[in-house]
C-alpha cells in the first residue's frame, strides 16, 4: 500500500470546482486499488490526506471526520474531493467489517475546521476589544461585564463571565471573555468568533489599519494575543495558558482510560473478595456438616446405649420381683403348716386336762409364735410394698431420666439448659446410690460421660457457628455492596435509549400487545384499543391484589416447583374468552411477580440480559455504562 506522504507530495497546485467530480473519482479508484492505507487494525483507522493527524480513528469517527471536511467551505476544492471520496470509501467498501455506516450527524465537524497543532489560551478565552467608555471624574467608566456577559447569551454564545480590563486611567475599553472548559465551551467560542467575523468585526478587521472602527471587535484568544505586552497579555498570561487541541484531547483520554482502569480494577478486587468469600462459606459449610454428622453418630450411639440401661433395669426389676414373690410364697406356706398345727392342738384339748395344760401351753406358746408370726408377715407385707413403692418410684425416676435425655437432645445448643440437666441428674445419682444399687450408679456414670461428650461437641459447634456467622456477616455486607452499585446501575440504565442487549426490563409489567391483538379479532380498529386497554387495566388490578394467588407449589421428582392452578377461575374465564396469548402474557407477569416481588405485588426495575432471557450480571451493567459513557463523551467533543 502507499503512504499518505505520496499522495501529499507533487499536488501542493489546487483544483477547479468543475475538476472536483473528476478528481473524486480519481481519488476513490487509488483507494479501491490500495494505493493510500486506511484501516489499520479491525478497530482502528487513518485518514490518508491528513498527514499532520497522526491520530487512529474508529469507523463512526473518521466517516465523521471526512464528512465534516468535504463539506467545509474553508477547505479548497483538493481536500474536499479527497475527503468526499473518502467518504465514499468507507461506505461502500468497509462498511461491512466495520458493521455498517454511521450515518453523517449533520452538524459541521468544529475540530475539522482547525489545525491540532494550532495554539489556543486554555481555558477558551474570548477578547472583547472597543467597548465604548466615558470620562467621569478623571477616569474612564464604561459598561459593567454581567451585561455584556447577558448581551452574549441571548445570542447563544453562553459565556460563564465577561470581565473588563481595567487600569490606573480606569476602563481600558476591552474585556475578556470566559466559556466553559469542555467541548461544547469550545464550539460556544468558535461561534462567538465567526459570528464577529461574519459582520467584519473579527481581529483582521480590528488591526487593519485604514478601517474605521466602530462597535465591538471580538475573537478568540490564541498564541499572538497570549504574548501582548499590554493589559490583554498580562491578564491572559495569569488565568490561562497556550495549549493544542491535540494535547487537550490527549489529556482528556488519558484521564478517561485511567478512570476506566481504576474501575476496572475496584471491579476485580470486589470480584476476587466475593469469591475468597465463597470459598471460606463452603468450607465452613462442610466443616458444619462434618460436625452434624459426628453429631447424629453420636446420638445413635447415646441411643442405642439408653436401649441397653433400658433392657438391663428391666431385667434387674424382674429378678427382684421373682425374689419378692418366692418370699411371700414361703412365708404363706408357714402360714398355712401354724394353721393346721393349731388345730391338732385343739383336738387334743379335749383328752385330758394334763393333755389340755400342755396344749393351752403349747397353745399359747403357739399364739405367741403366730402372732410373732403374722408380725413378721405385716412387716413383710410392708416390706413388699415398701420395695414396690421403691421400684414403682425407681421406674418413674427411670422414665423421667429417659425424658430428661431426651430433653437435654433436643436442646444441645442451650448451653444452660444441658448444665442443669447434669445438675438434675447428679442430685439423683446420689439419690441412688443411697439404695446401694450397683447397677443404677453405673447407669448413671454412662450418662455423665456421655452428657461430658455433649458438651464437648457443644463448644466445638459454638465455635464454628459463630465463626460461620462473621462469613454471613462479611458475605452480607458485600452484597450489599454489590446491591448498591446495581441499584446505581439500573437508575443510569432506566432513561436511557440503548441499542443493546443488556438493559432495564420491569419486572411484573403486563404486556398489553396480545390484549390488542385479541381485540382487533372481535372489535373494529378503534373499538378494539379502548377495550384493549380497559381489559389489560382491570387484569393489572388482579394482578395487585394480595389476595388472588393462582400459584400453587407440587412435588416434582422430588423438588417442589410454583406451577399455575388450572383450575382457578378467573384465569379459564381468560382462556376461554381471549385465547392462549392474553392467558400466557398473563402467566409470565404472575410467574415474574411471585419470583421478584410476591409481598409487594408492584412493578420493579431489574438489569436484564434480553438476549439470554435472564438477569444480567453487574459486570454486563457496567461494561454497557462505560461504553454508553464513552459515546456520549466522544459525541459531545465532536459537537
Amino acid at each position: 500500500m502507499g503512504s499518505s506522504g505520496e499522495h501529499s507530495s507533487g499536488e501542493d497546485t489546487d483544483i477547479s470546482d468543475s475538476e472536483t467530480e473528476e478528481y473524486t473519482e480519481k481519488s476513490y479508484e487509488e483507494l479501491k486499488k490500495g494505493k493510500h492505507q486506511v484501516k489499520i487494525s479491525d478497530q482502528a483507522y487513518t485518514c490518508p490526506y491528513c498527514p499532520t493527524k497522526k491520530k487512529a480513528f474508529q469507523y463512526k469517527d473518521l466517516f465523521q471526520h471526512a464528512n465534516a471536511i468535504a463539506t467545509s467551505p474553508k477547505r479548497n476544492a483538493r481536500e474536499r474531493a479527497n475527503h468526499l471520496a473518502l467518504t465514499k470509501y468507507l461506505e461502500s467498501e468497509l462498511s461491512v467489517d466495520a458493521g455498517g455506516p454511521s450515518k453523517p450527524t449533520g452538524k459541521l465537524d468544529t475540530l475539522a475546521d482547525h489545525d491540532g497543532d494550532e495554539m489556543f489560551v486554555w481555558p477558551w478565552i474570548g477578547i472583547v476589544v472597543n467597548i465604548p467608555t466615558d470620562l467621569k471624574d478623571g477616569r474612564y467608566v464604561g459598561e459593567s461585564g454581567s451585561k455584556l456577559r447577558d448581551q452574549l447569551a441571548r445570542r447563544g454564545f453562553n459565556p460563564t463571565r465577561v470581565r473588563p480590563l481595567w487600569n490606573y486611567q480606569g476602563h481600558s475599553g476591552t474585556a475578556i471573555v470566559e466559556f466553559h472548559k469542555n467541548w461544547s465551551g469550545f464550539t460556544n467560542a468558535m461561534s462567538f468568533e465567526k459570528d464577529y467575523e461574519a459582520n467584519h468585526h473579527g481581529r483582521k478587521n480590528w488591526l487593519a489599519k485604514n478601517e474605521k472602527k466602530s462597535d465591538l471587535y471580538a475573537w478568540v484568544a490564541r498564541t499572538d494575543d497570549y504574548n501582548l505586552n499590554n493589559i490583554v497579555g498580562e491578564n491572559l498570561r495569569k488565568i490561562g495558558d497556550l495549549r493544542t487541541i491535540s494535547d487537550i484531547m490527549e489529556e482528556e483520554a488519558r484521564k478517561t482510560n485511567k478512570l476506566v482502569g481504576n474501575l476496572t480494577n475496584v471491579i476485580e478486587a470486589k470480584k476476587m473478595h466475593l469469591i475468597e468469600m465463597e470459598s471460606k462459606f463452603k468450607e465452613t459449610d462442610s466443616s458444619l456438616r462434618q460436625m452434624i454428622m459426628e453429631k447424629d453418630n453420636l446420638h445413635q450411639a447415646y441411643n442405642e446405649e439408653i436401649k441397653k440401661i433400658e433392657s438391663s433395669a428391666r431385667d434387674h426389676f424382674k429378678k427382684i420381683f421373682n425374689d419378692h414373690e418366692k418370699l411371700k410364697f414361703q412365708l404363706e406356706t408357714q402360714k398355712r403348716d401354724l394353721e393346721l398345727r393349731g388345730q391338732e392342738l385343739m383336738k387334743r384339748e379335749t383328752h385330758n386336762e394334763i393333755e389340755k395344760k400342755k396344749l393351752a401351753e403349747d397353745l399359747e406358746q403357739n399364739a405367741v409364735k403366730n402372732c410373732s408370726l403374722q408380725a413378721a408377715a405385716e412387716e413383710q407385707r410392708k416390706a413388699d410394698e415398701k420395695v414396690m413403692k421403691l421400684a414403682e418410684e425407681h421406674k418413674n425416676e427411670k422414665e423421667k431420666l429417659h425424658k430428661r435425655i431426651i430433653q437435654l437432645e433436643k436442646q444441645l445448643d442451650a448451653k444452660q439448659a444441658v448444665q442443669l440437666e447434669i445438675e438434675q441428674l447428679r442430685g439423683k445419682l446420689n439419690v441412688v446410690k443411697h439404695m446401694g444399687d450397683e447397677g443404677d450408679l453405673e447407669v448413671l456414670n454412662k450418662v455423665d460421660l456421655v452428657l461430658k461428650a455433649l458438651r464437648e461437641k457443644e463448644g466445638e459447634l459454638d465455635d464454628l457457628e459463630a465463626l460461620n456467622q462473621t462469613l454471613v456477616v462479611q458475605e452480607r455486607k458485600s452484597n450489599d455492596e454489590l446491591q448498591d452499585a446495581r441499584k446505581e446501575i439500573v437508575n443510569g440504565l432506566k432513561d436511557m435509549s440503548l441499542n443493546s442487549h443488556i438493559g432495564v426490563k420491569r419486572m411484573g409489567e403486563l404486556d398489553s400487545k396480545p390484549f390488542h391483538d385479541a381485540m382487533k379479532r372481535k372489535y373494529s380498529e378503534a373499538e378494539a384499543d379502548e377495550r384493549a386497554t380497559e381489559l389489560c387495566s382491570l387484569w393489572e388490578e388482579y394482578l395487585k391484589d394480595p389476595e388472588w394467588d393462582p400459584i400453587k407449589v407440587v412435588t416434582i421428582d422430588g423438588t417442589p416447583k410454583n406451577v399455575i392452578n388450572e383450575d382457578d377461575e378467573k384465569l379459564i374465564d381468560l382462556r376461554e374468552n381471549y385465547g392462549e396469548e392474553v392467558y400466557n402474557a398473563v402467566k409470565a407477569t404472575l410467574f415474574e411477580i411471585n419470583e421478584y416481588n410476591p409481598s409487594g405485588r408492584y412493578i420493579i426495575s431489574e438489569l436484564w440480559n434480553y438476549k439470554e432471557g435472564r438477569r444480567a450480571y453487574l459486570k454486563e451493567g457496567v461494561a454497557v455504562l462505560l461504553k454508553q459513557w464513552k459515546f456520549f463523551k466522544r459525541k459531545k467533543g465532536m459537537d
